[in-house]
């Protein structure tokens, strides 16, 4: 976990900084596509293998590295091909078919289940999810070959321009004074969701590291992690993974109408709420059926979590900085995950022993708790209310910083909030 963290705030940067600067037979983007994809599958492939930890542990590090080299043009590509009246669909199309792609991953372990596959690796990988990576593997590849071979990019208009911003532009000393200057300058907004963020991703944490195994312990009462009680358990906790997935997207469409009723503080604190309900009410569930009610709770969080800060804080940033301070806001992401990545195991033995089977169950809860902070931390967050910042100046001022947004967390999905044109409706 540490190191898929490290590689995504060091790897996206560099890639974005670097796609903005490339021009060659493949365009701008898509070398960058297709070399993650190639790196990325060939990990994918072969980790599920492993003999041991530090060998699982490099290709997990050379995984999440190539799936940034791939992912991170992304969102750059779909601002490059459509015009600033198609950017709001585009954003939300390539959320939507994340989050079936997220959904269809989650349950591959369950279905290959399903069509008897059984047995595990002799590393103790069950067969099924060895059968998933190498699925997904497959799939990466093929998609991402049928963007590069079916799309064209748009040669710079200017290429003499091209090549003086791009010599300009060189050398880490600017790059570290940029962000420097930026925490230093940070606005009061951002400050405050920076508090709601660290809590919300705390919890998210907890989640995604201990509810499976929670879900085999508790719901499955699986004590030994050989047995076939414990491979179900995993399989369907994987499954259950899926729903919030689908929420998320089927969600996020209604985000915009919920907060123009009420407001963007209000959406957000609720759906945090109904995220820590879904997390506290594991405790209470034994049956596996109803487990899937937990994810809903977390699938309306996570369609807000993915929306409505950057909303907010959006119309609190100046638009010529708006690339570094998107940036600079990752941190508050990648922060809280890297101390849960280093404390979390030395605190929970000491607190609830070496050897406690509900440990998972009251990690699981205590996100949801840090959850519930987090719902009451939006109170403090001071929201400046929508500014005529047109869609198209966010995207050109994003374009010319050498940080972007970090996709292996998600893209971000466009609120519906700051793209209309100026003296439109709000």
């Amino acid at each position: 976990w540490l190191a898929a963290l490290m590689t995504g705030l060091i790897v996206q940067p560099i890639v974005g900084a670097l796609s903005d600067r490339t021009w060659g037979p493949l365009g701008r983007r898509r070398p960058y596509f297709l070399a993650g994809a190639i790196l990325a599958s060939i990990a994918l492939f072969i980790m599920p293998t492993s003999s041991t930890l530090w060998m699982a542990a490099a290709l997990l590090w050379i995984l999440d590295a190539s799936i940034n080299i791939s992912m991170e043009p992304f969102r750059a590509f779909v601002a490059d091909k459509l015009d600033a009246s198609q950017r709001t669909a585009g954003f939300v199309m390539q959320s939507f078919f994340i989050g079936v792609g997220a959904s269809l991953a989650n349950a591959l372990p369950l279905v290959f289940s399903w069509m008897g596959v059984e047995g595990s690796t002799p590393g103790g990988v069950p067969l099924s999810v060895k059968y998933a990576f190498q699925a997904g593997a497959v799939v990466f590849l093929a998609a991402v070959l049928w963007t590069v071979v079916t799309t064209r990019e748009h040669p710079p208009e200017d290429p003499e321009a091209f090549e003086r911003s791009r010599r300009e532009r060189k050398g880490l000393g600017a790059l570290f004074a940029e962000i420097g200057a930026a925490i230093r300058d940070m606005p009061v907004t951002m400050r405050q969701l920076a508090v709601v963020q660290v809590f919300t991703w705390l919890g998210l944490f907890c989640m995604w590291l201990f509810f499976v195994p929670a879900t085999a312990r508790h719901v499955f009462g699986a004590t030994d992690p050989q047995s076939p009680e414990y491979t179900r358990g995993i399989e369907w906790g994987g499954f259950v993974f899926a729903f919030y997935s689908i929420t998320c997207f089927l969600v996020a469409l209604a985000l915009p109408r919920l907060a123009a009723a009420t407001s963007r503080k209000t959406v957000h604190a609720g759906a945090l709420l109904c995220g820590a309900a879904g997390l506290l009410s594991m405790y209470f569930i034994r049956d596996q059926h109803v487990l899937i009610l937990t994810m809903i709770g977390v699938g309306i969080a996570w369609a807000s979590i993915l929306s409505m800060p950057y909303a907010i804080l959006s119309t609190a940033l100046p638009a010529a900085r708006m690339g570094v301070y998107m940036g600079v806001f990752n941190f508050f992401i990648v922060i809280p995950e890297i101390v849960a990545a280093l404390a979390f195991g030395p605190v929970i033995r000491s607190v609830f022993g070496e050897a406690n089977a509900n440990a998972p169950l009251y990690v699981v809860m205590a996100g949801g708790v840090c959850m519930l902070i987090a719902a009451a931390c939006v109170s403090i967050v001071r929201d400046v209310g929508p500014r005529d910042v047109p869609e198209g100046a966010v995207i050109a001022a994003d374009s010319r910083q050498p940080l972007s947004v970090q996709e292996s967390v998600q893209p971000v999905p466009s609120s519906g909030l700051v793209d209309e044109p100026p003296g439109g409706r709000r």
